[in-house]
Order: structure tokens, then C-alpha cells, then sequence
């Protein structure tokens, strides 16, 4: 409870204004960069849901066209035609969650939670509401992102953030921190498989296979 309360938001505001500092050169070229290859602002700005489902402005930097349809990645079958070709870029090396330091050192999130949904993700967002999920504060990676990303359901996602909610700890923490960081170097699980995402749309809903919490939480 104090690590959670105190501990873990003293240390990510602390590493959130040292990266904040060291990557601002950086984050500008990058900036620059979107301005310079595609129409529209740099930054994505959208109201997601944050702890206990209070919604607040998230920051991303913008990697799709200005006008993709408003509706989450998940629900997507041709994602890649809205996307930058600088986007795809960003996408892939997860710099787009860049501007997110900025959530973390106003206290919105947290470097690692639940991933903050939007109204687009609302079957998540009321799962998370039953089963707790929404208890602690979103993160930029999770339990969810290292076990599958967007390959996996709304009920598996759902049920992996409950599950980090129940047993929030500082060895968790940095252990899917680092898992996080492989992922991004190995680029896991970027967009969805289209042929999982045919299959969600034929089915009205997809039934979670059931979620062994202690194989998941033996690896990490």
C-alpha cells in the first residue's frame, strides 16, 4: 500500500522529469519531424479513462492520418492505410508514447498500470470497473502489453489488469519495465492480427479462455 501510494509516484515522477530533461532535444526533432511528413498537430490529444475510470487528456504523438476513423486499434481490419509512414516508425519503436512523460509528471498515470482506454474501449473500461482494474493508476506498459498487446481480447485484457490491480508491487514493477523494453526492441505484438480481429467481428463475443494467475505472475 505504501509502495503504491507514495514510493511508486515519487519514483516515477522523479524518472518522468529526468527523461522528460534528457530526451527534450529529442522530442522536439521528433516533432518536427511529424510536421514536416504529414498534415495535422504533432501531438494526439484524446480523453481517456484513468483510475477509478475518471477521465482525463492523454498525450501521444500523432502517427495517424488527421482523418482516421475514431474507434480503438483493436477494431481495426486495414489499420496500416491510416497510418504516417513516420507513424509506422514511431509506432514500431513505441516512441508515440513518448508525450505521455507529461501524464506521469501531472499525475494522471504511472509508468507502469493498465494501459488508459478511451470510449472506444468501453467493454474493457466496465470489465475493469467489476474486476478492479481500475483501481490503480494507467500506465504506458502493463501486464496486459507484455502478455500480448493487441493480440489478445477484451476479456483477456480486462482480466490481466485486474490482476496487476491485485498485486501491485515494486518487483512486479520493475520486472515488466524491463519486459517492456524487450518488447519494444523485439517490436512484439505492434498491430493487431487481422485474422484474430475478423474473428472478434464475426463473433458477438468472444469467450476468455481461462487466465492461470499464478503462471502468469511466475513469469514475471
Amino acid at each position: 500500500m505504501v509502495y503504491e501510494k507514495i514510493i511508486k509516484r515519487l519514483f516515477s515522477l522523479a524518472l518522468a522529469i529526468v527523461m522528460e530533461i534528457v530526451l527534450f532535444i529529442p522530442l522536439l526533432i521528433v516533432g518536427l519531424m511529424i510536421k514536416l511528413t504529414s498534415k495535422g498537430p504533432v501531438l494526439f490529444v484524446q480523453e481517456r479513462f484513468g483510475k477509478n475510470s475518471k477521465p482525463f487528456k492523454l498525450y501521444k504523438f500523432r502517427s495517424m492520418v488527421v482523418d482516421a476513423p475514431d474507434k480503438s486499434n483493436a477494431e481495426f481490419t486495414d489499420i496500416k492505410s491510416y497510418i504516417t509512414p513516420f507513424g509506422n516508425f514511431l509506432r514500431k519503436t513505441s516512441i508515440d508514447e513518448l508525450p505521455q512523460l507529461l501524464n506521469i509528471i501531472k499525475g494522471d498515470m504511472a509508468f507502469i498500470g493498465p494501459r488508459p482506454l478511451s470510449q472506444a474501449d468501453l467493454v474493457v473500461v466496465n470489465l475493469r470497473k467489476k474486476n478492479g482494474g481500475d483501481q490503480v493508476l494507467p500506465g504506458i506498459s502493463g501486464l496486459a502489453q507484455v502478455n500480448g498487446r493487441n493480440n489478445i481480447t477484451d476479456e483477456e485484457k480486462a482480466a490481466y489488469d485486474g490482476l496487476y490491480a491485485q498485486s501491485v508491487s515494486f518487483e512486479q514493477d520493475v520486472k515488466l519495465f524491463f519486459q517492456t523494453i524487450v518488447s519494444v526492441f523485439k517490436r512484439d505484438n505492434v498491430y493487431k492480427d487481422v485474422e484474430l480481429v475478423r474473428q472478434e467481428i464475426e463473433s458477438a463475443q468472444v469467450e476468455m479462455p481461462p487466465i492461470d494467475h499464478e503462471v502468469v505472475l511466475a513469469k514475471i
